[in-house]
């Protein structure tokens, strides 16, 4: 291997070079143990964001990523363990829901995820506004809680992918988050880390996701399950709708709440449906039903029988969460300022669709989001969606209620919210959630 020297390498990016996989290995290895500063790696990150990153630099970028610490084996824990990701969108709390779900079928969850990145949320954000819920432990602990409660929830650690979780920050505050590369290493490396047997994709496309279109949507998928075979790891991607939020609940708190309410049997419009989608996919990967078809009963019943409801309070309990607040939502409190967002004299009809990247971007400058990595996050600000696509609308009618610290601030970005609703006046069907369906390297609408 030839001598290190990151500043050759950001040239040769720059000059749209292919590095070799030893060369990105040092660069990785360099950036994870200090000898490369953020700097450094910041000019790299934009060289190859405009450069682009060949299918080799793909694989060998996750690679080095996934090997910068520690692989963990959970082969002494009975079952086969499964985990889901998603790629981010506007609304995603399904994790939340999913998780537990899944767990209560009796396949084995072992879940590691991340913060908000840029106008989306995080998973890890979400858990810890429940008051006390720790995601933050070490791999011993997180050995003990999947063995004793088949599902665990917990942030990247300084063992597994550590590369991934210095980069993670960085992409998100030097406009280098969209780039199929970094998103398909970053997610695959601490996938592939923390110990999985089987991986389901929730490949998220449309305004509000990072992949911006259904076929960079696609690419996204491809490369994604390329890299989970490549490794061993049999890999399914469902490609979903993210042009409006999911939902009607955006920031930390709030989508706990319609969580909840998910878990406690009621049906959530397009959470309950994709949140099935993917468990169906997870309970056949892990061996708990023959087909999809049975996998939806299973997993329909855990919901309205309560049994998914009660797998998220045992996890909650276990990572330190205070559960009453689960048990007694309204005991979490709410936003020091509230304020609704009427239609105006001139809105009328039906909701075509609301701009979810607009409502996620609202929802970060609330509190809800980091402009920068130093940024501390507001548990209780986001934003409620009083209308949804199809919805009636007459002038005056409450569109959305911002929640945020002070009011202020909310009535800053009120016009933002109220823009981001686009109304039409004729009658709008509903649009399936699930697009398509990635397996074995076949989609199966072709």
């Amino acid at each position: 291997m030839s001598p290190f020297d990151p500043v050759s390498l950001i040239i040769k990016k720059r000059d749209g070079g292919e590095l070799t996989p030893d060369e990105l290995t040092q660069l990785i290895d360099g950036y994870t143990d200090g000898q490369v500063p953020d700097y450094q790696m910041s000019s790299f990150l934009m060289a190859a964001f405009l450069r682009g990153m060949s299918d080799l630099e793909g694989f060998a970028l996750a690679e080095a990523m996934l090997h910068s610490g520690e692989v963990l084996d959970l082969s002494d824990i009975p079952g086969t363990k499964v985990d889901k990701h998603s790629t981010g969108g506007v609304g995603d709390k399904i994790s939340l829901i999913l998780a537990p779900l899944v767990a209560a079928a009796g396949v084995p969850v072992p879940m590691i995820s991340g913060r908000g990145l840029g106008h989306t949320g995080g998973t890890l954000d979400k858990l810890e506004s429940i008051p006390g819920f720790q995601t933050d432990l070490d791999l011993d602990t997180y050995r003990r809680l999947l063995s004793e409660h088949g599902v665990v929830m917990i942030g990247q650690t300084k063992e597994v992918a550590p590369a991934d979780k210095r980069l993670y920050a960085l992409r998100d505050v030097t406009g280098t988050v969209e780039f199929i590369p970094f998103i398909a290493a970053s997610i695959m490396s601490k996938k592939l880390a923390e110990g999985i047997d089987r991986l389901v994709l929730d490949v998220k496309a449309g305004r509000g996701a990072f992949m911006q279109d259904v076929e960079s949507g696609r690419r996204l998928a491809e490369r994604l399950t390329g890299i989970g075979e490549h490794f061993g790891c049999t890999t399914i991607a469902l490609l979903t709708r993210m042009d409006d939020p999911l939902g009607r609940a955006i920031g930390n708190w709030l989508e706990v709440e319609e969580s909840l309410r998910c878990l406690r049997g009621e049906h959530v419009e397009e959470v309950t449906d994709l949140t099935i989608a993917l468990a169906a996919e997870m309970i056949v990967l892990g061996g708990a039903a023959a087909t999809l078809d049975d996998a939806e009963v299973t997993a329909r019943t855990l919901l309205s029988s309560g049994a998914a409801f009660e797998k998220f309070k045992e996890m909650v309990q276990a990572q330190g969460g205070d559960v009453s607040v689960i048990d007694h939502p309204e005991r979490r409190g709410v936003a020091d300022a509230i304020v609704d967002v009427f239609a105006d004299e001139d809105q009328s009809g039906y909701v075509r669709s609301v701009d979810a990247r607009a409502i996620g971007l609202a929802a970060m400058r609330l509190g809800a989001g980091r402009m920068t990595v130093e940024d501390g996050v507001d548990p209780l600000a986001g934003i409620e969606l009083l209308k949804k696509r199809g919805e009636p609308v007459q002038p005056g009618d409450c569109l959305a209620r911002l929640h945020t610290r002070n009011r202020e601030l909310a009535e800053k970005f009120s016009d933002t919210v109220s823009e981001a609703f686009e109304l039409t006046g004729e009658h709008v069907e509903p649009e399936p959630i699930v697009l398509d369906r990635l397996y074995a390297g076949k989609w199966s609408t072709g």
